[in-house]
């Protein structure tokens, strides 16, 4: 049962860095050293050292205003093709080697693929909210991603099935989502 709840963790965890690279990190990092409810095996456990906990806090502030600023934010999406899946397969595989015995780079994989397809879907439809909003929308998108994050990387870690059935509402609402704008750009074209 406790393999279960870590591989749901993991869902959770690496959905949330598909939507903010930073966030889970520093979060997961920050529980691990200021709590005894979450605990991270090595080489996992540097994520609560200091030094990677200030570097993920300066990269989260970053991150966090660089996206929320037109045209800064894509560049920022272009380099979040590489950091989110990397962050991704960092904390799928640092949750499914507690408990159970799936091969890191199976986990790895696993989480380059969740967050990196999270990623992607965001990066898609941010265009589109551009497009549509003339950009203001992008700030208030960018802003949701970022809530959406941090509830899914604090749920995956204390509630881990909420975290995973959140998972599988956004991953409906991605897919759902990506169909209607292909719909629409077919039909104009």
């Amino acid at each position: 049962m406790l393999g279960i709840l870590n591989l749901f963790s993991a869902f959770g965890l690496s959905s949330a860095a598909g939507l903010n690279a930073y966030l889970p990190l520093l979060i997961v990092g920050l529980v691990t050293r200021y709590t005894e409810l979450w605990q991270l095996q090595a080489p996992y456990d540097l994520l609560a050292s200091p030094a990677v906990l200030g570097v993920l806090a300066v990269l989260a502030a970053v991150d966090f205003f660089a996206d929320k600023i037109p045209v800064v934010d894509h560049a920022a999406h272009m380099i979040g093709a590489v950091v989110h899946p990397v962050a991704g397969a960092v904390l799928f595989a640092s949750q499914s080697n507690v408990l159970t015995n799936i091969h890191p780079v199976i986990a790895m994989g696993a989480g380059v693929i969740v967050a990196g397809g999270f990623h992607a879907s965001r990066a898609a439809i941010r265009p589109v909210a551009t497009a549509t909003t003339g950009g203001i929308g992008n700030p208030i998108l960018s802003f949701l991603e970022d809530v959406v994050s941090v509830v899914l990387s604090i749920l995956a870690i204390f509630i881990p099935v909420i975290a995973f059935v959140l998972f599988l509402v956004l991953l409906v609402v991605l897919v759902t989502s990506w169909g209607r704008i292909r719909r629409r750009f077919a039909h104009r074209t």
